[in-house]
């Protein structure tokens, strides 16, 4: 989830959910933006590995429960919380991992921070309210669209790494490179995760919830 689009949250969500269906675990995709982007995605890719189901709604922690047998992961691809908080909160009572991806920059460092932390301890306090545990097991922001394939040490990306870790968010190691090739433009495509970092996201965020689950 992030307050805003074109940050690759549903990119995001189908390739990771790509990485767990090829490790055999039946993952499902819900896709909770109006836009029906994952929906569109599957449909004119003919179909993916794994299933995608609508779940544009304010009550998606009462019924995705409901669809977990038999999945090793759900995935849920939530509008932007700027236009759609209350579906943005329904989700993120739902879940275990909150997974934050947002594109290093100026104008992302303000918007994020001016609306981002309102609307998670909103999230958390209907969390509490519903009997739920107030924080999830895991919160990882997933830097995307960065200038480099890897973590840097200086420059841009590292300088917001900086801002976000000082403002107590946890951000994750591997990052996702800004390819139109691999990504945007391949919109409507079988997803192929050879040639991303995004097995080795997938990896992390599997690491930090077993983690954080068994801790």
């Amino acid at each position: 989830m992030s307050v805003k689009p074109g940050v690759g949250k549903s990119t995001s969500c189908l390739f990771l959910a790509q990485c767990w269906a090829d490790e055999g675990l039946d993952p499902l995709l819900a896709d909770a933006d109006k836009g029906a982007s994952s929906l569109g995605w599957m449909q004119d890719a003919g179909g993916l590995d794994y299933p995608v189901v609508g779940q544009s709604t304010t009550t998606m922690h009462r019924t995705l429960p409901d669809l977990e047998p038999g999945r090793g992961a759900v995935v849920v691809d939530v509008p932007q919380l700027e236009d759609h908080a209350s579906i943005g909160r329904s989700a993120l009572t739902y879940a275990d991992v909150w997974l934050l991806p947002l594109a290093p920059g100026g104008m992302e460092v303000r918007r994020t921070f001016l609306k981002l932390r309102k609307a998670l301890d909103e999230a958390r306090d209907l969390r509490e309210q519903l009997g739920r545990p107030r924080d999830p097991l895991v919160e990882l922001v997933l830097l995307t669209r960065t200038n480099r394939p890897y973590a840097t040490k200086t420059g841009p990306d590292a300088d917001f790494r900086d801002e976000l870790e000082k403002r107590k968010f946890r951000v994750m190691n591997t990052v996702i490179a800004f390819n139109d090739d691999l990504y945007r433009q391949s919109y409507g495509m079988p997803i192929k995760t050879e040639g991303t970092t995004y097995p080795a996201a997938a990896q992390e965020i599997a690491d930090a919830w077993e983690k954080a689950r068994t801790a």
